[in-house]
């Protein structure tokens, strides 16, 4: 039999699980991780020239500083695995005001997940940088990390049910309690490459940034996955202490 506490505790950590691997799921697979605020643009030059750097990023070969600086002027977005830019939805590109804007993107393919950062963007001369290399690496693998280890918690805490045994809660607990952190570690990388990226590409004084929703997502999963994580503890430790009371007392 399991006490009607713990039983509370399970059922309020498996509804904070789910929403937590919920959240983490739709931060990963959205674009809005960081977006930039662009001014409106003027005169025919800056068009063409805008013109000249959405078709490179939509059609060119991988390079970031080209995908870069086209985020920074068109108003561009991006994620783990996407990056966007909003555009017009015609082809007269500004010409007509008001003009219905859309947003384009590109995915990051798995081989450019893992290409080398460089310490001036485009240039491959000027040697890796290291610290971004393994900040962007780190941000794609760490919450694929996490979601593995919310499925493998899954299916133990299935095995247990089946088996009617509350054994398996500690592990459960201390493997959504590393999700958590690796969530959070994720956020924490990707923050630290885009700061280190605006130093190397040297942000416009009149382009804007912000923080967008799909990162708030991953920042509310992270603690989310560890108050289950305390409560699947807690539960484990709490029944096992209880337990080993009733059988100290029935020997007794």
């Amino acid at each position: 039999m399991v006490d009607n506490r713990y039983a509370t505790a399970l059922v309020i950590a498996c509804v904070l699980s789910i929403i937590a691997t919920v959240y983490l799921s739709v931060a990963i697979g959205t674009q809005h991780w960081y977006q930039y605020s662009s001014p409106t643009v003027r005169g025919e030059a800056n068009i063409s020239e805008l013109r000249s750097l959405y078709e490179e990023f939509m059609d060119g070969e991988f390079d970031e500083k080209t995908y870069s600086d086209t985020l920074f002027r068109l108003n561009g977005t991006v994620g783990l695995w996407w990056r966007c830019v909003l555009v017009p939805a015609n082809a007269h590109w500004y010409k007509e005001p008001g003009a219905k804007m859309v947003l384009e993107c590109r995915s990051f393919t798995l081989p450019q997940q893992f290409t080398p950062k460089y310490k001036e963007p485009g240039n491959h001369n000027s040697g890796e940088d290291m610290v971004r290399t393994y900040l962007w690496r780190c941000q794609f693998l760490l919450p694929l990390v996490s979601l593995g280890l919310v499925v493998l918690a899954g299916l133990t805490g299935f095995c247990a049910c089946l088996c009617r045994s509350l054994t398996p809660t500690l592990g459960i607990g201390v493997l959504h309690l590393l999700a958590g952190l690796c969530t959070l570690a994720t956020v924490c990388c990707f923050l630290a490459g885009m700061d280190l990226l605006h130093r190397v590409s040297m942000l416009p004084d009149t382009v804007d940034g912000s923080l967008g929703w799909s990162l708030y997502l991953a920042l509310i999963s992270s603690p989310l996955h560890m108050m289950a994580a305390a409560l699947l503890v807690w539960a484990a430790r709490s029944h096992s202490q209880n337990y080993y009371r009733m059988t100290a007392y029935r020997v007794a």
